[in-house]
């Protein structure tokens, strides 16, 4: 006996080659973040939903906005698809970014060719996240192509801000009052449903000195040797951080990193100033505001060891972690069921040290969950890395497994 899934793996598998098609057409536009001009991408994934049918509300962020955030233009999308009675049942958000960093050096295929080699489909955003554009955008149709009654509605977000933190993104539409989901399904990987992540604060802090010659050090104060305590400081406080365990799987511990230091004028001149940059991961376990706080006192009490310097303290980034809200059950466990029917093995519940846009919805009160089209780790998939790639045969069943959760959510 055919089920209503059975015809919507058919309608899939028979309109596969097409969903390759609008993949490769996405890669091969870019999405450099930076410079992050994204509007173009925009524009030509609203033209390829337009040959399909579907609608896509153009909402570019204000350009004051977008420069003023280090970016050049955003315009995000929305695909309204509703069903039934209004209010007859949930709406379903479907978010994929589409910004990404640089290709970088090191590639042996076309960072923006979306050639395919061995069952695989190579490109920049090829698995983080332009493919799920494809695979929420076809299980979206396959769910549509039944023709049975369904209840509620389906919203695709395709927004362009996750690489500098998602406030232009997903963040903005919200802000706004564009949409209010009740559910979320955002861009992630197969072989797992992700429901916690990691916070993240990101400082930038300066230290002024007195620049001098060399030959003259006393003249001066030397930056950079305070720097270099502070340095002394932030990495020994890892060993204070490892003894904070989280207990959600795939998550482990906070860590603190410093990721670019910037000072120096000459080999011959004492350093007067030096900049360090800073990313402090936070465990779901962890308050924001207390780790900001803690991390502050941290700085100044090592700088207050070199009474000459005087202290500027920048927060960049303060991005919660994703906790789960009890209404994502249903998620949970769509995916759970229909991920290993289709692919043939468990899917797990877990986190992931990684922050992502997904928790401005959680913010705001929306159940979500991770999952998408890709492999069982970001190192596999190349993500940030040359010959960034997807396995197409994932692609295939992840799209079938987010049209059958999508049938249990909305029949």
């Amino acid at each position: 006996m055919t089920t209503p899934y059975d015809t919507l793996d058919a309608w899939i598998d028979a309109h596969f080659d097409d969903e390759v098609g609008f993949l490769q057409a996405l890669v091969r536009v870019p999405t450099d973040t930076p410079p992050g001009n994204n509007a173009p991408h925009a524009q030509r994934t609203a033209e390829l939903l337009a040959g399909m049918g579907y609608t896509a509300e153009a909402h570019p962020v204000p350009e004051a906005d977008v420069r003023a955030y280090g970016l050049q233009s955003v315009t995000n999308l929305i695909v309204r698809r509703p069903y039934g009675a209004a209010g007859s049942g949930p709406v379903v958000a479907l978010n994929a970014h589409g910004d990404v960093v640089p290709p970088g050096d090191g590639w042996t295929h076309d960072p923006y060719g979306g050639e395919i080699a061995d069952g695989k489909l190579y490109g920049r955003a090829a698995a983080v996240s332009k493919s799920d554009f494809a695979s929420f955008t076809f299980a979206v149709r396959a769910l549509e192509s039944l023709g049975l009654p369904l209840k509620g509605g389906v919203e695709l977000h395709f927004t362009y801000d996750e690489e500098f933190g998602g406030e232009l993104g997903p963040g903005w539409l919200l802000a706004q009052g564009l949409t209010k989901p009740d559910l979320l399904i955002a861009a992630g990987f197969s072989y797992q449903v992700v429901t916690a992540h990691n916070g993240c604060l990101q400082m930038e802090v300066t230290l002024h000195g007195t620049a001098s010659h060399a030959a003259y050090p006393h003249t001066g104060v030397d930056a950079l040797q305070a720097a270099n305590k502070l340095l002394t400081a932030l990495y020994a406080h890892n060993d204070v951080l490892r003894q904070r365990r989280s207990q959600v799987t795939g998550i482990t511990h906070p860590y603190l990193n410093v990721g670019r230091i910037e000072g120096g004028s000459n080999t011959n001149v004492v350093p007067g100033k030096v900049v360090l940059k800073l990313d402090r991961r936070m465990i779901p376990e962890e308050d924001s505001a207390a780790v900001e706080a803690e991390v502050r006192q941290l700085i100044e009490s090592t700088v207050a060891q070199s009474p000459s310097i005087r202290l500027e303290i920048r927060r960049l980034v303060l991005a919660n972690s994703l906790k789960p809200l009890p209404g994502n059950r249903g998620l949970v466990e769509a995916i759970q069921r229909h991920g290993q029917a289709v692919f043939g093995e468990p899917i797990p519940e877990s986190g992931t040290p990684l922050y992502t846009d997904v928790r401005l919805y959680g913010e705001r009160g929306v159940p979500a969950v991770i999952y998408g089209a890709g492999p069982r780790t970001v190192l596999e998939s190349n993500a940030k890395r040359a010959d960034e790639q997807l396995v197409l045969e994932d692609l295939r069943r992840a799209t079938k497994v987010i049209a059958r959760t999508l049938l249990d959510l909305l029949k």
